[in-house]
């Protein structure tokens, strides 16, 4: 059957395999052990059976040769075999059935088989696996055993090339175990130390966010302060100019200044709980809106930004709440785009009235610095990611959140970056009306 058109095939490649290969032994260490203790067998044999000191021929005073393995030897190369199939499970058992099995070949078996390998494979299981005192302890006895063995056993004379050789593999095993631990040790150290400094840093970002979280609230404070404080004097002007019934609305707008009066304490009461010690006290002019844009924008290009505004939405009303949140979201993206997007970086400001919602975008068009590589421009991280630890984008994005809208963010193609906000309208004023008990 041929493949479907279109259809991307995905070719695995020769790194990949290696990657799975290497999951699939660590995921069954006893099947690796198992197979490594065949392999482990199969070498002892065919050492069994090779003699390297055969007779003189015509390519040297040295030849290969072939010789017959005693019966113990073909007995005790299974057993020490397989014994390793357990390494990993119990190191230093295996270790002493090993050496005992290579000690008992190296003095009653002639010609030698070589059984000490499997020795040798148990004691760099051991050296891997524990602490370097008792890869001390353990490996100098197994060392001194095995080479004392062969030294004083055997036809061959103490300091022959096989008897040093036993000495050398017991000493290399030892050492590669212990540098293998070394390193394990090293690399979850470091490993440990990223994840402590990852947890750090989401603990900062989620304490970040209750700061602004409380900022926000200080705002709508501010907001709603500033209103009913207006309610208020706006009730005793009405109080003094009201002629028909006098009495009645003296008493109705009494009770309405008591309320805004008692409302106005509540707030500021219920908000100055979460005002930490020196605070500023809350300011008595209104909070900045959509109205201060220019003078913002101002205030980054004496800053030395180049800052370009487009207006839809003149004539529109926008609730308080919603013209706070956007004055805070185009200034803290523009905030971002004079300390990230560079020296030569410029942006642009719209904002746009669309049906029951008013969108806010804030371009940049990165930096063009010729100092810097032109891969640089399309490989600067986003201004303030909240995955980066940044936390200009946490209170945009909390500040939408509050009001019901959609906050979208990110790196433009070809450079810079692009902040875009929706904010309800509408359906925020319908719930303050509702709210109040205004009728539309």
């Amino acid at each position: 059957m041929s493949p479907v058109r279109g259809a991307t095939v995905h070719r695995v490649t020769p790194l990949e395999r290696v990657k799975r290969l290497r999951g699939w032994l660590i995921a069954h260490p006893t099947a690796t052990d198992s197979a490594l203790a065949v392999a482990v067998l199969a070498a002892m044999l065919v050492g069994s059976v090779l003699d390297p000191n055969g007779p003189a021929g015509k390519h040297g005073p040295t030849s290969w040769d072939t010789r017959t393995p005693t019966v113990l030897g073909l007995v005790l190369m299974p057993l020490a075999a397989g014994t390793l199939a357990l390494r990993r499970r119990a190191p230093l058992p295996v270790l002493c059935v090993t050496t005992a099995i290579s000690l008992l070949e190296l003095i009653l078996s002639d010609p030698r088989a070589p059984v000490a390998m499997s020795a040798v494979v148990a004691l760099y299981t051991v050296a891997a696996h524990t602490d370097r005192p008792t890869t001390w302890r353990v490996g100098l006895l197994t060392m001194t055993a095995l080479t004392g063995a062969a030294m004083l056993s055997g036809p061959m004379p103490w300091y022959a090339q096989e008897n040093l050789g036993v000495f050398a593999w017991t000493g290399m095993a030892a050492a590669a175990g212990d540098a293998v631990r070394s390193r394990r040790a090293f690399v979850d150290a470091i490993r440990e130390r990223a994840e402590r400094a990852e947890r750090t840093r989401d603990e900062e970002a989620r304490r970040r966010v209750a700061e602004e979280r409380l900022r926000i609230a200080r705002d709508l404070h501010d907001v709603v302060a500033h209103h009913i404080a207006l309610v208020n004097v706006q009730a005793g002007v009405a109080a003094h100019l009201m002629d028909k019934r006098p009495d009645q609305a003296k008493a109705a707008l009494a009770h309405v200044r008591e309320a805004s009066r008692s409302a106005l304490g509540e707030l500021r009461a219920t908000v100055g709980l979460l005002r930490q010690t020196g605070d500023p006290e809350a300011p008595t002019e209104p909070a900045p809106g959509l109205d201060r844009l220019e003078e913002l924008a101002d205030t980054f290009r004496h800053a030395g930004l180049p800052v370009e505004v487009a207006r839809g939405d003149q004539g529109s009303k926008l609730p308080a709440a919603v013209d706070l949140a956007s004055y805070r979201i185009i200034q803290e993206a523009l905030t971002n785009v004079q300390k990230h997007a560079g020296e030569r970086a410029r942006a642009e400001v719209s904002v746009v009235r669309v049906g029951p919602h008013v969108e806010i975008t804030v371009l940049d068009d990165g930096s063009r610095d010729s100092r810097r590589p032109p891969a640089a421009d399309t490989a600067r991280p986003p201004a303030d990611p909240p995955q980066a630890g940044g936390h200009g984008l946490l209170g945009m994005r909390e500040r939408v959140t509050a009001l019901g809208g959609a906050l979208t963010a990110g790196p433009r193609y070809g450079g810079g970056f692009r902040v875009h906000a929706i904010l309800p309208v509408k359906a925020r004023a319908g719930r303050s009306a509702a709210q109040t008990g205004d009728t539309p």
